[in-house]
């Protein structure tokens, strides 16, 4: 291993007709969330799309989150106390003892890089080994410095040029080519998230894109086949990953989330940063409604004012501060849309998930901005999980117990050093075909 602790998509793979534990944890700028759930092999009817085994969770850990902005981590020890603390309640109410997980990962500037591989055929058919060749042709791709891999993704296959094919297995021609969908992140903020976990004796099976967790859990029938858009909006990143013909096809992010939202409340007010996440969860809206010049809300300013009486203020005051920078987030997000060149991929399916989605009004701004249908996304297709985590905030841990089931179709995750080429894919290879 390059780094102590990283795994690949094989290594986090459920093998079909097998049960199996899962232990994975969702490490975000607000809160720290672990989940264990028993992986059941169960039919296709009984199943969203898409899964082969029925999820159960068995254990949950909270733990609001420490030594962690935007994502990334900045001071180990309180990351590490946090961590043991969310492991440790999950453990206690599964019984049994995690020694691995699957890890999810929003900093670290994530970003999707298209590129393919063409070999020629020696029969004229398309084999099993003529695939292994044209994978492992795709494995020569270097990474550029500084990056580290967490997602090799096959796309689609092209044979003699001609593109969609999804499984050329027996059809005829001179070459074969593949194109691939590499998700990518600073190696910098992967390598500390990974010391973090290391450090609470705990091993990484595989890390896996915050947003591409989120539409494994939240999009629904046919929505990743026929094209549609997850933007996961957390406390410091929003992030974006768009699935088309039921592939994930681009992924990208923005250092900005709902905790910006709740600065700007606290600066404004000058309150406390409790009072302001209270303020904005349970009275504020992106939206302004007639209403919000009469209603008033009761703030108790610190500072300067500390011991001072509560003030009173309209609610109109709060949600001209909210107002700003959800524009800001949401317009930021449609840009990156716009660049990835897939905005015309996704039809009119807009999903919105993570906790900063359920601000009241976002949908509606959202509707506004990107000119198409909006609904909030949730985590489906699972039993087991406790009222306080069957919301959006919820989506990206629960998509990690969604992954194994997907792990094959990954040509690795997170196992590549920053600086070299794609060096797990011998091991895939042998595992998955």
């Amino acid at each position: 291993m390059d780094f102590p602790g990283r795994g690949d998509g094989a290594r986090c793979h459920v093998k079909p007709g097998r049960s199996s534990i899962a232990c994975v944890l969702d490490v975000g700028t607000n809160k720290i969330a672990c989940l264990i759930a028993r992986l059941k092999p169960a039919s296709e009817e009984t199943l969203l799309a898409g899964r082969t085994h029925a999820i159960e969770v068995i254990g949950y850990g909270y733990q609001q989150s420490r030594g962690v902005k935007g994502g990334m981590i900045v001071d180990l020890d309180k990351a590490e106390h946090a961590i043991r603390r969310a492991v440790d309640a999950a453990e206690q109410m599964a019984g049994v003892t995690v020694e691995s997980l699957i890890v999810t990962q929003t900093s670290g500037r994530l970003s999707s890089e298209a590129f393919g591989a063409k070999v020629d055929l020696d029969t004229g058919a398309v084999r099993d080994n003529d695939i292994r060749k044209v994978l492992a042709a795709s494995g020569r791709h270097q990474i550029r410095q500084g990056r580290s891999a967490l997602h090799a993704l096959p796309i689609g296959y092209t044979l003699d040029g001609q593109g969609g094919i999804r499984d050329p297995r027996g059809m005829i021609g001179d070459n074969l080519g593949v194109d691939i969908n590499l998700v990518t992140a600073d190696s910098a903020a992967q390598d500390n998230l990974v010391l973090a976990i290391n450090r609470c004796h705990l091993d990484v099976e595989g890390i896996v894109a915050t947003p591409y967790a989120s539409g494994l859990a939240s999009l629904v029938d046919d929505e990743g086949e026929l094209g549609a858009v997850c933007v996961d909006i957390g406390g410091g990143t929003s992030s974006i990953a768009i699935f088309s013909e039921g592939n994930l096809v681009h992924v990208d992010a923005v250092a900005i989330g709902g905790h910006h939202v709740t600065m700007d409340i606290a600066h404004c007010l000058s309150i406390r940063l409790d009072e302001a996440e209270r303020l904005k969860t349970l009275e504020g809206s992106a939206i302004a409604a007639s209403a919000d010049e009469r209603d008033t809300l009761t703030i108790h300013p610190v500072g300067e004012d500390y011991g001072a009486a509560p003030q009173v203020i309209p609610r109109l005051t709060l949600n001209q501060i909210i107002r700003p920078r959800v524009d800001e987030i949401v317009e930021l997000i449609r840009d990156r849309l716009v660049e990835s060149g897939f905005s015309g991929r996704i039809g009119r399916r807009v999903v919105l998930t993570g906790g900063g989605s359920q601000l009241t009004g976002l949908p509606d701004v959202a509707r506004h901005v990107f000119g198409r249908p909006v609904r909030l996304g949730r985590p489906l297709g699972v039993k087991g999980l406790p009222i306080a985590a069957r919301g959006a905030a919820f989506s990206a841990v629960v998509g990690l117990l969604i992954y194994p089931q997907l792990a094959p179709a990954s040509l690795f995750s997170a196992g590549t050093q920053s600086t070299g080429y794609i060096a797990r894919m011998g091991r895939w290879l042998k595992e998955s075909f």
